[in-house]
């Protein structure tokens, strides 16, 4: 999978001010709308009828409108300066391709610059698939971000792609309901908030709708779950992104993709650990 816009990509180098104009034009460019080359309705984890595919087979079954799109979960796991990004692509429930890389890290974590030290390695990954995934779901904020152009709708928007970012607090934004103990499947908008910059095209303030806390998983034998903090990255509404995060939704708190990309990361870890 390769950039798009490539004169949008993080890079490293830059100042803070260039770096906050950087995502100012991300955000600019980004559309917080539904511009899907797939049905929202066939996202699933039921895998496909046919068995032991080929990453071929799998891919021409982009053909068939009715299969489910190919969806890419997309985690990072580190070793001391070095970032390794995991990329996992799924059919349905079936794991069709997955590509990890490691990568030097240029900068530490500032909040809201996230992109810039993660999403050059992330891109990296990206590069190493023969598929080209139809949706990108991210471990980090999209939309629910200071200038409205956190990793998922950075990344999202350099590679032209529908994307979604799940994190698992709350970066700025504030919701319209108490989140503390809500049962599973339970929703609730996060509006802009003072913190939350206009840009572009794309107003703040309470009336606008960045994301949702969605309470994807409770458990009765553990402590309550907290809720995940979703919000369109590219090409996607809020209200679709979170249908779309329950869609992907198994039996853990994580949406699927990024709970087996989390997994494959410390997998591929130890390997370098030895």
């Amino acid at each position: 999978m390769r950039p798009a816009r490539p004169d949008l990509a993080p890079r490293p180098g830059l100042s803070r001010d260039e770096m906050e104009s950087l995502q100012r034009r991300v955000a600019e460019t980004a559309v917080f709308a539904d511009d899907l080359p797939f049905d929202s309705a066939a996202v699933s984890l039921a895998s496909p009828e046919t068995e032991h595919q080929t990453l071929a087979e799998a891919t021409a079954l982009d053909a068939d409108a009715d299969s489910p799109p190919l969806v890419a979960g997309i985690d990072q796991s580190f070793l001391d300066d070095r970032a390794l990004s995991a990329v996992v692509v799924l059919r349905g429930g079936e794991v069709v391709e997955r590509a990890h890389v490691v990568s030097d890290l240029e900068l530490p974590y500032i909040p809201g610059l996230l992109s810039f030290r993660e999403g050059g390695p992330i891109l990296d990954a990206l590069a190493e698939l023969d598929c080209d995934p139809d949706l990108l779901v991210f471990d980090g904020s999209g939309r629910i971000h200071f200038r409205q152009a956190g990793l998922a709708t950075h990344l999202g928007v350099v590679c032209d792609a529908p994307s979604i970012g799940v994190a698992k607090s709350l970066l700025c934004g504030t919701p319209d309901e108490d989140v503390d103990g809500r049962p599973e499947g339970w929703r609730t908008p996060i509006r802009a908030d003072d913190s939350v910059d206009a840009v572009g095209g794309h107003p703040a303030g309470s009336e606008t709708t960045i994301g949702y806390a969605f309470q994807s998983r409770q458990y009765d034998s553990r402590p309550v779950v907290n809720p995940l903090y979703v919000s369109p990255g590219h090409r996607l509404s809020a209200a679709t992104t979170v249908d779309l995060v329950s869609r992907l939704s198994g039996s853990y708190k994580l949406p699927e993709p990024t709970r087996l990309a989390d997994a494959y990361a410390d997998e591929a870890k130890a390997q370098y650990e030895d």
